[in-house]
Order: structure tokens, then C-alpha cells, then sequence
């Protein structure tokens, strides 16, 4: 491995991380499209700057986009205040505006200046490496890493520092509000910081993957954890790891860094829904499967202990005419029998079913309640 690779995994590593802790609470708020309209509006915010400064490399230009992310936020809000436009609706309103803006500056104003529509899409973190912080003649690494890593300070400090605030005004605003936690300015104050990560992550990996990135590690996150600060935990972990193997993805069948990121975070969010072990669609379904031939061992032991002791016990007790009379197919019927039998709540005798004890307390508990 050669210390250009480790440099492109370490920014990799760096960007996902601080993309991912805003994202669980953009994800926990039902915000996460907001994500997409930041990554695309704050360009507007990037082209004003260049218009004013003249140059692409003035600290202006973030500034301005982050200042359009936060008005992004605000004309969204302003519409859904309204309440004649959904939230969804207004956001599928105001980016399309701010971005399409944004393009038509540039093709009109800064067609020979190097802000390619595309490559703040797409990005492309290959050429990190390349551009180098150097402080008085010595290389200190590449200037995304410094940059990216001073966000993820800027995020883990507001994080801390506003935990309380940012989980009471997430789950239940109006009671943050109630005790004077001023949930619309933290609000705001939380979707500027989003603004600013948008803005950083986007000139190393482009806006597709800051989305990605954004919302899939903690979507995942959430369906294997309750708890808020595990979820942010295993955002961190999800993130850097959809950041590694996308990057030895794409170095094996030599594609786009960026987009093989955005797959794996893809696929281990499938992954995750698939096979998280309380919510995932698998597990889901055979504890559901477990539970029916359950509920059906409990009919089958009440089915047996209504007709015990009659005259017509010894038909309705055989196992055919069982599987005809409670309508079973035969193989869900063999399921049912064989974990009855697993559970000693019957036993088999001469092709008839018979109560155990075990069985009748369990038939006569379920008729009980």
C-alpha cells in the first residue's frame, strides 16, 4: 500500500465521520432530504462568493455557502409555515430554484473559471492528495484532510456541548421549548453547521456522496440501536467503513472513488435492513413465523382440551382429520406438531394427539385471559 493510498482512506475516513454525526440527527428530525438540498444550493453560495471575491480560493466562498444553506433552510421553513406546501413539496421547490441559479451564473459569468458543475456532484477524492498544505516550506499532508478535519471538530464540540439540547429538541420540541431551550434558534444554529460540513465535504468527495454519506450510516445506525448515543457511535463506524472498502472497491474494478463509496454505503444499509437483528426484514419475519406456529401450538392444545373426554374425542384428536378441521396446509400442520411436541404440550399415540399435562395448563391459561 503506498502512503498516497493511506492519505486517500484517511480523508475518506475523515469525511464520512464528519458527515455521518449531523446526519443522525437529520435522519431522528425526518430532515434527511434537507441534506440533498444543502449540497446543492450552497453552489450558489460558492458562485456569489467568486463573483464578489474574483477568486475561487478566498475564504468567502465558504461563507457564502453556508449562508445559503441556512437560507435554504429558511425559504423551506417559510413555505411550510404557510401550511399550503408540505415539507417535501418545498424543498422539491426551493433547491431546484437555488441550484438551477447557481448554473446559470456560472455558464454566464464564470464559464472559463474552474467551478465545474459536475465535479461538485460527483467529486473526485483521488486528487486530494495533490493539493497540499505547505506552512513555511514543509508539507503537512493534504489540505482536505486539515480542512475536513476542523469541521469534525466543529461538529463533535457543538455536539457535546448542545447533546442535551439537540435529543430533547429532536424527540420533543415543545417541551424543549417549554423550558427555555430556544429550539428554533439551536435549529438553526444545527443546520449551519450542516451547511458547513455540505461545504467542506463537497470539494473532496462532490454533493452525491455527502448525502450519502449523511443519511445512510445513520439510517442504518437507527434500525440496529434505540439508544441516541450508540446510534451516533455506530454511525462513526458504518461511515469509515462504507469510506474503506468503497475505496478498495473502486481500486479493484477501477472506478469512481466517490461512487463506490456511495454504493457501499448503499449496500450496507440493505445489508442493515435485511438482517439487523430487532428490526431487520429477516429476523422480523422468522420471529413472525416462530410466533405463528407458537399461537398455533396454543390453539391446537385448547382444540384438545374442549373435545377431551367427549364422545367425539377420538375423531377430532387424529391427525388428519386435525389438519382438515382447523384448515391447515400439511406442512404448517407438521410445524405446529413438531413444536407442540418440542414443548411437551402433546404427545402422539396410534396416529392420535394427546394433552400433556403441561398441555392442559397451557389450554386452560390462554382460555383464561
Amino acid at each position: 500500500m503506498t502512503w498516497v493510498e493511506v492519505e486517500l482512506q484517511l480523508v475518506a475516513a475523515v469525511v464520512a465521520i464528519t458527515c455521518a454525526l449531523p446526519g443522525v440527527f437529520l435522519v431522528l428530525r425526518r430532515m434527511a432530504l434537507m441534506s440533498d438540498a444543502i449540497t446543492h444550493t450552497v453552489l450558489l453560495g460558492i458562485v456569489l462568493g467568486f463573483l464578489y471575491t474574483g477568486t475561487i480560493d478566498s475564504p468567502v466562498l465558504m461563507l457564502g455557502a453556508a449562508l445559503t444553506g441556512v437560507v435554504t433552510v429558511a425559504l423551506v421553513e417559510g413555505l411550510v409555515r404557510t401550511r399550503l406546501v408540505r415539507q417535501d413539496a418545498s424543498i422539491g421547490l426551493v433547491f431546484p430554484a437555488l441550484f438551477s441559479i447557481a448554473v446559470i451564473l456560472i455558464n454566464r459569468y464564470a464559464g472559463n473559471v474552474h467551478l465545474d458543475i459536475d465535479a461538485v456532484l460527483v467529486g473526485e477524492i483521488a486528487f486530494a492528495p495533490f493539493r497540499r498544505l505547505e506552512v513555511g516550506g514543509v508539507d503537512l499532508g493534504p489540505r482536505t484532510l486539515y480542512v475536513m478535519g476542523g469541521v469534525l471538530l466543529l461538529n463533535v464540540l457543538f455536539i457535546a456541548l448542545f447533546y442535551k439540547e439537540l435529543k430533547l429538541s429532536t424527540f420533543d420540541a415543545q417541551l424543549a421549548a417549554a423550558l427555555g431551550f430556544a429550539p428554533a434558534a439551536l435549529h438553526y444554529a444545527f443546520m449551519t453547521l450542516v451547511s458547513i460540513t455540505a461545504v467542506g465535504a463537497f470539494d473532496a468527495v462532490g454533493s452525491i456522496l455527502v448525502v450519502a454519506l449523511m443519511i445512510a450510516p445513520p439510517a442504518a445506525a437507527y434500525l440496529l440501536s434505540d439508544s441516541l448515543r450508540n446510534v451516533l457511535l455506530l454511525s462513526v463506524a458504518l461511515a469509515v467503513l462504507c469510506a474503506v472498502s468503497g475505496f478498495w472497491l473502486a481500486w479493484v474494478i477501477d472506478a469512481s472513488i466517490a461512487g463506490s463509496m456511495a454504493s457501499m454505503a448503499g449496500v450496507m444499509f440493505v445489508l442493515v435492513l435485511l438482517f439487523a437483528p430487532a428490526r431487520g426484514l429477516v429476523p422480523v419475519a422468522l420471529r413472525r413465523r416462530r410466533q405463528q406456529v407458537s399461537f398455533a401450538g396454543i390453539m391446537l392444545t385448547i382444540h384438545l382440551l374442549q373435545h377431551e373426554g367427549t364422545p367425539e374425542a377420538d375423531e377430532e384428536s387424529r391427525e388428519a382429520h386435525l389438519r382438515h378441521h382447523l384448515r391447515w396446509p400439511a406442512p404448517f400442520a407438521n410445524r405446529v406438531l413438531r413444536h407442540a411436541e418440542a414443548r411437551r404440550l402433546i404427545r402422539r399415540r396410534g396416529g392420535r394427539l394427546l394433552l400433556t399435562d403441561d398441555g392442559r395448563s397451557v389450554a386452560r391459561q390462554a382460555l383464561s385471559t
